[in-house]
């Protein structure tokens, strides 16, 4: 009998914000492959003997291709085991989730998905930046930052966003950053647009970095991944400077 992949989204950082489902799955699973974005600390908690596998992608170093990484959970599964994908965030928000529900489909296997807190929400929150706010703004729009608006592979209206007036959350874009930001300003956004880089949200080494569509690329320069670029009116609201102080 084959057995099952879960693929479970661990949040954005911080080992408290996976799902009580989410948990629950890492416990019961015979074999884990995980991300490094993944919030690690949490494997402690799977069972004595769980085989643990290190599939990650390092910017820059090591990494696993997602063809092996199809094969593996497909092996598993066929061998009749209760596996686990375990990746940070939400793995269907540039997770790459939808790549192995199919793989493991088109072999007959049982897929769960157990949905994470996508840091493209969660990341902002940590900085006190809500993505959205009544009377200010009314949308936001997540894209992925690999490739900038003028390379010839990316496949983004980048002037519908420069002129939508809503608030612009950027993953994966450490490395673009700048060519971002020029090309949004060439595209009609004003430069004095507020914006933010929250690096390693979610962890103990958390940064927010705040500034303008004109100097948040220069200002974070330095941030290495994973790191979240959001650009938009909220990215200068003092939401952590409106709380009560002491005795109030």
């Amino acid at each position: 009998m084959n057995g099952r992949v879960t693929l479970v989204g661990g949040g954005p950082g911080d080992p408290g914000l996976i799902t009580v489902s989410g948990l629950a799955a890492l416990m019961a699973a015979e074999v884990v492959l995980y991300d490094h974005l993944a919030p690690l600390s949490l494997l402690e908690e799977c069972a004595p003997g769980t085989l643990l596998i290190d599939v990650g992608k390092i910017p820059g170093g090591r990494a696993t291709p997602q063809d092996e990484i199809n094969r593996l959970l497909v092996e598993h599964a066929l061998a009749g085991r209760e596996v686990v994908r375990f990746k940070g965030g939400d793995g269907f928000v540039f997770g790459r989730g939808g790549e192995e529900w199919l793989a493991c489909a088109e072999a007959g296997i049982e897929v769960r998905v157990i949905p994470g807190v996508t840091s493209a929400i969660g990341g902002p929150a940590l900085a006190d930046i809500a993505v959205s706010h009544r009377g200010l703004i009314q949308g936001f729009t997540v894209v992925s930052g690999h490739v900038g608006p003028d390379h010839p592979a990316s496949t983004t209206n980048w002037e519908a966003l420069a002129a939508s007036g809503t608030t612009l959350v950027i993953l994966m874009g450490v490395r673009t950053l700048g060519e971002i930001c020029r090309g949004l300003i060439d595209r009609g956004l004003d430069p004095a647009t507020p914006a933010a880089v929250i690096a390693s949200a979610g962890s103990p080494s958390m940064r927010v970095i705040r500034g303008t569509a004109a100097t948040i690329a220069t200002l974070a320069e330095k941030v290495r991944p994973p790191a979240i670029t959001v650009i938009g009116a909220v990215a200068a609201l003092a939401l952590a400077d409106a709380q009560p102080g002491p005795g109030a």
